[in-house]
């Protein structure tokens, strides 16, 4: 695996340093999305994904560092593995896709790319709910409006997640939505 130096200066050359965010700009959350999957013991390809999630542009943001053209060189950069996990992520068609997680038709992914569906893995549907439940949570770590607005639907998709993300996420995801909860009361 390439090492942490070259992988987030891979990142600062595309651009998501000045790439506009959230809570400010791309880098920073790209790399606190990495921390929390490794703090909560992710696999090393689970982690680079989470540093690379946005590569592509997802469905929650406009815009992307690199075009799908580049795949083949994200990949060199990241792999393989790393790289179609990269891609799963930012491929997501939230709005068909999320409502399906937990139920029979979860392995059915919908891709806002290539305008498909397809057939995914149990082992490529878990690691997609680790890296979304690490996005959403570093999101809502950094920002008590978009907690507060997003942590009914959060909770209830983190809910459906029972089963597919780590404990650490799961724990992690309580913790913060239960203190967005007790506020609104």
């Amino acid at each position: 695996m390439t090492d942490r130096s070259v992988l987030e200066g891979r990142l600062h050359a595309l651009g998501a340093a000045g790439f506009a965010h959230v809570n400010g700009t791309l880098e920073p959350h790209l790399r606190e999305t990495e921390r929390l999957l490794r703090r909560w013991g992710n696999r090393e390809v689970v982690c680079v994904a989470g540093l690379y999630h946005a590569v592509y542009g997802t469905g929650g943001i406009a815009g992307h560092l690199v075009g799908l053209d580049a795949r083949e060189a994200i990949a060199a950069v990241i792999g393989v593995e790393a790289e179609r996990l990269a891609y799963l992520y930012g491929a997501c068609n939230r709005e068909r896709f999320h409502p399906r997680i937990g139920t029979r038709l979860q392995n059915r992914f919908v891709d806002r790319f290539t305008n498909s569906e397809y057939a995914i893995t149990d082992g490529m549907l878990c690691d997609f709910c680790e890296i979304t439940v690490a996005n959403e949570l570093e999101l809502a770590l950094g920002n008590a409006d978009f907690k507060r607005r997003h942590a009914e639907a959060l909770t209830e998709l983190f809910s459906r997640m029972h089963g597919l993300i780590s404990a650490g996420a799961r724990s992690a995801a309580s913790d913060l939505l239960a203190s967005a909860s007790m506020r609104e009361t």
